[in-house]
């Protein structure tokens, strides 16, 4: 992979023009306009807007629901927090099934990760030489553990000099072999932000599998959306079939939250989630990683870091309005409550997994549609186990239904006659020279 200029690069540098907010109108438009209050539907069109009835019981689609993970940029943690909550999560899954090899991936039908969230998704649904996934979530989380530092890079005067993002590429490449967006066992999500077209750009397995030019090596998908505009500077790439170009920033700068993107993927992508009409036909855990010290903050990478942060709040708030009443049984979020968070300090591994594990036993904080945030009575593990029950009830109704939720495409799928399934339509295609 190449490089851009080896200097490091001031935020000045990069146009403070990032289409941040015309992505998240146009987001928000297709989740509020076709599936929020059923508008997408030409009988349901009105000026008004009808909420369902408290004691209204929720329509039960024959076919299921379609179950998505979604994993937020580094946050305070460096991505710990949601890789110890996949580890939680993967245990109850093993527990509950009885099947001590059960993984994560087994239970999702899709899977969005920005950031090292990305990096952390790509590990997890990278399918590997015996068809499984290349990582468990325990082996996922020892990976970040013992590689934080090259991933999530700090600034500082020795770390600029040595170009830090070349050891990140080389872990990835060492990792991901010559393995492609095409190698993912399920739907994958993963975004970064685009230098040459101003404008986010989804790494999405339906587009690789629709078009040769969308297809990218897995080491370099990790590579751009974890890559540091503040210090280490952009990463540029090409895909597979050397027809696309792009110079990638990290994607918490334009999405570090991408449980909207996400579900606006599913929603509109027929081909292989035909019966999924709207966001009652979810089953949707978004996950956090912890929140920073604002005060603490002196550096541009921290000033990133911490917008990131704000957006993903304010995406887990849209979120929770789109899902209305049935947000309790349909959407869990897992965050930290800011306790923990604020002025840790973590030394070493142990301390960070310690924090980690203390912010799974907080309290759980949910957003209550129109009323800010609450602190839930069950605590973050709680919730997680709860939802392991869920996700293994979805695939026991599986076995003995009619109905296909989720039609995977695979590698010798010809291309559909209309591209609907696109998360990068969003932005403009990159140069293709």
């Amino acid at each position: 992979m190449a490089a851009m200029p080896t200097s490091p690069m001031n935020l000045n540098m990069i146009d403070s023009n990032f289409e941040v907010d015309k992505l998240t109108y146009e987001i928000f438009s297709i989740l509020e306009n076709n599936f929020l209050f059923g508008y997408g539907h030409s009988d349901n069109r009105t000026n008004s807007v009808n909420f369902p009835a408290k004691d209204a019981k929720p329509a039960i689609n024959p076919a299921g629901k379609v179950r998505i993970l979604c994993i937020d940029g580094a946050g305070a943690t460096d991505g710990i927090l949601a890789a110890k909550s996949l580890a939680h999560l993967e245990s109850c899954l093993r527990r509950k099934s009885a099947d001590s090899k059960a993984r994560v991936a087994d239970f999702f039908d899709a899977v969005a990760g920005s950031g090292v969230g990305g990096v952390l998704a790509a590990l997890l649904f990278t399918r590997g030489k015996d068809g499984q996934p290349l990582f468990s979530a325990d082996e996922a989380l020892q990976f970040l553990t013992d590689n934080r530092r090259r991933i999530s890079q700090r600034p500082g005067l020795l770390r600029r000099v040595l170009r830090p993002a070349s050891k990140a590429e080389k872990l990835f490449r060492k990792t991901f072999g010559e393995c492609t967006l095409k190698d993912t066992v399920k739907p994958v999500l993963i975004p970064c932000y685009d230098l040459v077209t101003r404008a986010p750009f989804v790494f999405s397995r339906a587009d690789a599998l629709e078009m040769d030019g969308y297809d990218f090596k897995m080491h370099d998908v990790c590579a751009a959306t974890s890559a540091d505009p503040s210090f280490a500077g952009p990463t540029e790439m090409r895909s597979v079939d050397g027809s696309t170009r792009i110079v990638a920033v990290d994607g918490g700068v334009a999405m570090n939250n991408p449980t909207a993107a996400a579900i606006t993927h599913v929603l509109n992508n027929k081909h292989e989630f035909p019966f999924c009409n709207d966001v009652s036909d979810l089953l949707v855990l978004s996950l956090g990683n912890g929140e920073s010290d604002f005060n603490s903050v002196k550096s541009a990478s921290g000033f990133v870091r911490i917008a990131g942060e704000g957006a993903s709040d304010m995406v887990d708030q849209a979120v929770s309005m789109a899902f209305g009443e049935c947000r309790m049984r349909n959407y869990v979020r897992i965050q930290s409550n800011g306790v923990m968070a604020k002025g840790a300090s973590w030394k070493t591994a142990s301390d960070l997994l310690g924090a980690t594990e203390e912010m799974l036993r907080q309290k759980n904080v949910e957003s209550v549609l129109f009323k800010g945030k609450k602190v839930a009575e069950n605590s973050n593990i709680d919730k997680l186990e709860l939802l392991g029950g869920e996700l293994i009830k979805e695939q026991e109704r599986r076995k003995n239904s009619i109905l296909p939720m989720v039609v995977l495409k695979n590698n010798n799928a010809s291309p559909s006659p209309s591209r609907t399934s696109s998360a990068t339509t969003l932005s403009t295609l990159s140069s293709t020279c």
